[in-house]
């Protein structure tokens, strides 16, 4: 079972300053095409060792969305060192995140 989008929103500057690879992912528990993603994406992370998946609700107001410029859901930002290497927008199979998160070296 993946978790759900967490409503808590981390800074920017908090994403930024995080060591490592980071898989961003921005959506809502109640998007269809978020959930019809959900176990892509968590198998593509699950099959990177060193990659850390965020999820994070988006949407009007939410300022690390827009931080980012998302505008379809889900979108999952790949970060190395705070820098974004890749993104991939409403993915359709875990390959799509996989070779995102391999951009960035993740094992």
């Amino acid at each position: 079972m993946t978790k759900p989008y967490d409503t808590a929103q981390p800074e920017r500057s908090a994403i930024d300053a995080h060591p490592g690879v980071v898989a961003l992912d921005f959506g809502t528990n109640w998007c269809g095409y978020c959930n019809a993603a959900k176990g892509d994406i968590a198998d593509a992370v699950a099959g990177h060792a060193g990659a850390v998946h965020i999820k994070v609700e988006d949407g009007p107001g939410r300022l690390l969305g827009r931080s980012f410029r998302i505008k379809l859901w889900p979108t999952v930002v790949v970060l190395k060192d705070g820098q974004e290497v890749a993104r991939v927008v409403r993915p359709a199979d875990s390959k799509e995140v996989a070779d995102a998160l391999s951009q960035a070296g993740a094992a």
